[in-house]
Order: C-alpha cells, then sequence, then structure tokens
C-alpha cells in the first residue's frame, strides 16, 4: 500500500499540498499531547551503550531504474523491471496479471484491454487500484492516470476499460476477489459453492 501511496503522489503532484497539512496537523498534535513515562528507560539505555561496537551496517547498492513513461519510481523499484519486460500471465481474454507478492497486500499489476470488461465482482477485504495508464469506470465512477480507486466487501463492481486505450493499474488487496456475476454462477457451480 505504501508504494501505491508515493506512486499516487508522484502521478497527483495536486494532492502534496494536502500531504504537507496533514503532517503540519500531525506535528501540532504531538507538540500539544501530555508526555508518557517511558517505563524501564534506564534499563534500556544501560543495554544500548553496553554494546562496544554496533553492528555495521549493511552495504545497499542502488541500481538505477530505467525511466518508464507508464510506471512511477515506487512501483518500478517493486517490479524490477520497465513496464516493457514485465512477464503478464493471461487471466481471460483481454485481462493479464503480473502477480508481484507484498508485505502489506497483494500487489499486482492488471492489464485490461480497450472497451473490455472484468466479471462482476466483491471483495473480501480492501482493494486500492491506483491507474497508471488509459482509465476505466464502475459503479462509483470514472478514473483515470493517478486516480485510486478504493472497494471493499460493499462494493459490487464490474471496471470497464475506456474504448480508446488498454488501461493498466496497480492493484493492491487485503482479500480475495468474489465473483459475482453469471462467470461467477458458473464458477461457483463448477467449485462446488453454488
Amino acid at each position: 500500500m505504501s508504494n501505491l501511496i508515493e506512486a499516487h503522489l508522484e502521478l497527483s503532484p495536486r494532492n502534496h499540498g494536502y500531504l504537507r497539512d496533514l503532517d503540519t496537523m500531525g506535528g501540532i498534535m504531538l507538540a500539544e499531547a501530555q508526555p508518557i513515562a517511558l517505563t524501564g528507560r534506564d534499563t534500556w539505555l544501560a543495554t544500548i551503550m553496553a554494546k562496544d561496537t554496533l553492528p555495521p551496517s549493511p552495504i545497499r547498492l542502488e541500481t538505477r531504474q530505467p525511466a518508464d513513461p507508464v510506471l512511477p519510481a515506487a512501483i518500478r523499484r517493486l517490479v524490477g523491471r520497465p513496464l516493457a519486460d514485465v512477464a503478464w500471465k493471461t487471466v481471460l481474454p483481454g485481462l493479464k496479471e503480473c502477480h508481484l507478492g507484498g508485505t502489506d497486500g497483494e500487489a499486482s499489476l492488471l492489464w485490461i484491454r480497450a472497451g473490455r470488461a472484468m466479471p462482476s465482482h466483491s471483495h473480501s477485504g480492501l482493494e486500492a487500484t491506483l491507474v497508471l495508464k488509459g482509465g476505466f469506470k464502475d459503479v462509483s465512477g470514472h478514473y483515470e492516470r493517478g486516480d485510486i480507486a478504493v472497494a471493499d466487501e460493499t462494493v459490487d463492481h464490474k471496471p470497464v476499460a475506456d474504448d480508446d486505450e488498454d488501461c493498466i493499474c496497480f492493484v493492491v488487496s487485503e482479500g480475495h476477489v468474489k465473483l459475482t456475476g453469471p462467470i461467477g454462477r458458473i464458477f461457483s457451480r463448477l467449485s462446488g459453492r453454488g
């Protein structure tokens, strides 16, 4: 999720002021908060000071990622290659995915062919989608490059890519997709869930 937010801010500089305002408000709240006594402070300090030497910091060589007109830097770092070299897996006709894993949610890149509709679905947890290229619409609105769409178990939608361009998105989800339309009913019957 942190990569999604960082990428959104890279693509949507109009939100930098909002973030700066939130940081300022948090600083004011912290400055006005009453101090809380730390328990065991002296023991912790003694333990830290008793160490003769600190372990060496690992050396990290920053590898410069090639520029990419679609992938913001935060997502390029996660993907590790330019968009042209992404290994897509076909999920359905007109829908490809590149699963990226993740530590604070499952992350994927999705490619949806122009004009193609995804199957109707809902979610078992939170899903945040950042549009990287093209756009799509669903029951909650229209989303273009830099926009974030958020869905959860209360949202049943059928995203449709814009007609004029393929849509590429970065998706972070905490749960799994639940197919709800005709395809979902067929899948449920075939898998013994319906």
